[in-house]
């Protein structure tokens, strides 16, 4: 079924879009920006690699929406109320869990900001997966 934004997401679209997420140069990318089009472009492009054929704008989307989701969830178990869930929470869990602190101190680490293209050297952890 077609919605606006395209075809919906199947389970293993949104394992491998939250594989991506869950990089630690991806998630350094998207705490330091919000024009975030070159950070979904090579999402996107990681995607395809695993024959998912989904634009950075859909990528952009369905992250936003699991942010969302997530975090309507994790406030409600906050609060005491343990029947909200979601498919992906854990896995979001292990990536967003950390984030809501680290926000705060942000703003101290400029020099942090730049994206990874510019520094010449890749790491190796780049080449696993």
């Amino acid at each position: 079924v077609a919605n606006e934004g395209g075809k919906h997401w199947t389970v293993n679209e949104v394992r491998a879009l939250i594989r991506i997420w869950s990089d630690k140069n991806i998630q350094q990318q998207l705490e330091g920006t919000v024009r975030n089009k070159r950070i979904f472009e090579q999402v996107a492009a990681r995607l395809q690699k695993f024959g998912i054929d989904r634009d950075w704008k859909q990528c952009r989307t369905k992250y936003k929406n699991l942010k969302h989701e997530y975090k309507s969830v994790k406030s409600a178990q906050d609060s005491g109320c343990t029947s909200k869930s979601m498919k992906f929470f854990n896995e979001l869990d292990a990536i967003l869990g950390h984030c809501t602190l680290k926000q705060a101190s942000k703003s101290h680490n400029d020099e942090s900001e730049r994206p990874p293209e510019w520094t010449e050297a890749k790491s190796e952890k780049d080449s696993i997966g």
